[in-house]
């Protein structure tokens, strides 16, 4: 629907506040350059990822190799012993993909398998760490899959990069050795944590050299015999034994259940926002469908017109972000389980019916799930967190795109290691509580299903269907807001890429709306009060890395807040 059709379901009074409402249209430069480009959180992700380019390979063999160096300089927040999304463009004939990598819950798991005795869900924190928490990990058949479609070089060159690194040695970083500091007191249960990161029984200090030997050992054997090197044999059963051995929280993952595991190719979630198609992962993650609900909701607004600095334009974006994740909460989960109206959520007459409840002069206060179209009653569940998160992009000299999130769920996962890699935690990303009010939730754990995800790796394309930016981020059920604002900011209000992620982060809790505390969000806040409410500034960081299509040929970016650069084939790397 265009602007000129949505506006018709605005009210009357919203038409006339917006007279001035017109329809933004970017200039989109012709790819002058063909290049490569990789972004992503860790400078020597990327390089791995450019120096694979430059070899020839393609942006897939580029992904899979920045999955392999991730594993090992950025553990804290994805590797191998996870799992992630992936969105592949493919520049021969304009096809969009996407491969479910997530994790899946073993034979073992039952619904309750976060309840304690008395029947009552376990504390998040209680349940993290050990075997209890962690799922199939999918990653490595993910990198297989993207290989066998649109890999160029050879399966064993793409682990090169990262073997090296781990017998050369690589630096811990500031980041790194924070997240150290803040785990030691829950590492005392964890020896094989504590063997590779201490020092003279000590948090590694920034700039130690740490080496992993373990880790190039079974890059090797991946590299030399394929994914049935992780997912049988010797890998298998040291993931086995970690979780059957935890010293907290010991549970059932089987080499059964690593040998069944299978990656997805799943239809890419797609629709329009003004002259833009935006397309990304449908379920079990919940980023494509919240993303879009936001922007179809804002979309009969002239955000353009307003700006990034009007109160206004964080206002409708508060108040649609609030409704479509209130739609998330009641209807999202893994469609191989539950019926998920992914199309009902994105009709555009649905989110005009959802525009309804958002007034020009204040906050709703309260946020009911809707009705979309083939929605089925259920259970809202309560959030659930997730941190352990990473985002990289790449693109190639012939144009084929690939924006992929990788987690392991919180912060190092479970704590747990295997062969010098960290096991997720993904289990506790389904609802703790299995049912609600004595209804079963959309997102309850349940043998073999994939649980709920807010990764949200998406791709643009402009009016002359070709890509214009790929962006995702890390920061839990916030990752879709990073994502929202850097499109708006992108899409409605001209700016680059990196512009665009420079924006202040915005979310909400029990408490309310919360904005960025910086100087761009501290500023918007000051001006929320004629709304009824404030905007609450606090501390939201995010890791977003994008590329993007420009007059001089594609160009990388990298949130600003962290170490992640961005390179171009040939040319230095940016941070």
């Amino acid at each position: 629907m265009r602007c000129r059709e949505a506006r018709a379901n605005v009210p009357r009074m919203i038409k006339r506040l917006f007279a001035t409402f017109s329809l933004f249209v970017v200039a989109i430069p012709s790819l002058a350059v063909a290049q490569g480009v990789t972004s992503s959180a860790d400078p020597r992700a990327t390089e791995a990822g450019r120096e694979i380019l430059h070899q020839g390979g393609s942006a897939a063999d580029a992904a899979v190799a920045m999955v392999a160096v991730l594993t090992l300089v950025e553990p804290q927040s994805s590797g191998i012993g996870g799992g992630g999304f992936m969105v592949y463009h493919s520049a021969g004939d304009g096809s969009i993909s996407t491969i479910d990598g997530r994790e899946t819950a073993p034979a073992a798991a039952k619904p309750d398998r976060f309840l304690g005795p008395d029947g009552k869900p376990r504390g998040y924190m209680d349940v993290i760490p050990g075997g209890l928490s962690v799922g199939v990990p999918g990653n490595v058949r993910l990198m297989e899959m993207a290989h066998k479609k649109w890999g160029k070089l050879g399966w064993k060159a793409l682990f090169q990069p990262a073997i090296k690194l781990a017998e050369e040695g690589y630096q811990v970083t500031p980041a790194l050795h924070s997240w150290l500091v803040q785990f030691e007191p829950m590492w005392k249960d964890f020896p094989a944590a504590r063997a590779l990161y201490y020092v003279n029984g000590q948090p590694a200090p920034v700039g130690t050299t740490i080496r992993n030997p373990a880790y190039a050992a079974i890059l090797r054997d991946i590299a030399a015999r394929g994914p049935q090197a992780f997912y049988a044999g010797a890998n298998a059963k040291a993931i086995s034994d970690a979780v059957a051995k935890a010293p907290r929280n010991a549970a059932q993952l089987t080499t059964r259940d690593l040998a069944a595991y299978k990656a997805k190719e799943r239809p890419a979630v797609c629709t329009t926002y003004r002259i833009y198609k935006v397309c990304g992962m449908g379920p079990p993650s919940s980023g494509a469908t919240t993303v879009f609900g936001i922007l179809g909701m804002l979309e009969a607004y002239d955000m353009k017109a307003m700006g990034k600095d009007n109160p206004m334009s964080w206002h409708l974006l508060a108040e649609a972000m609030q409704l479509a994740y209130a739609d998330r909460a009641a209807y999202l989960g893994d469609s191989d389980f539950v019926d998920v109206p992914v199309k009902g959520l994105l009709d555009k007459a649905y989110l005009a019916e959802r525009r309804q409840l958002i007034s020009p002069f204040g906050a709703a206060g309260r946020y009911e799930p809707g009705t979309p179209p083939g929605a089925k009653p259920r259970a809202e569940a309560p959030p659930v967190k997730e941190q352990g998160t990473t985002h990289f992009v790449a693109v190639d000299a012939a144009g084929n795109v690939v924006s992929m999130t990788s987690t392991v769920e919180s912060i190092f996962g479970s704590q747990l290691m295997a062969n010098g890699y960290f096991l997720n935690n993904e289990l506790t990303d389904f609802d703790l509580a299995p049912t609600k009010d004595g209804v079963p939730t959309q997102n309850r754990v349940q043998a073999g299903k994939r649980p709920l995800s807010s990764m949200s790796p998406t791709i643009v394309y402009g009016p002359d269907g070709k890509v214009v930016l790929a962006v995702g981020s890390a920061g839990g059920k916030r990752i879709i807001m990073h994502v929202t604002k850097t499109l708006i900011g992108v899409l409605d209000w001209g700016l680059d890429a990196k512009s665009a992620m420079e924006l202040p982060n915005l979310f909400f809790g029990p408490r309310g709306v919360v904005i960025e505390n910086n100087a761009a969000g501290q500023a918007i806040a000051a001006k929320m009060k004629p709304f009824g409410y404030s905007f609450t500034a606090t501390d939201l960081g995010s890791k977003l890395n994008a590329v993007e299509r420009t007059e001089k040929g594609w160009q990388g970016a990298a949130d600003p807040r962290g170490p992640g650069t961005s390179a171009v084939d040939g040319a230095p790397p940016q941070g």
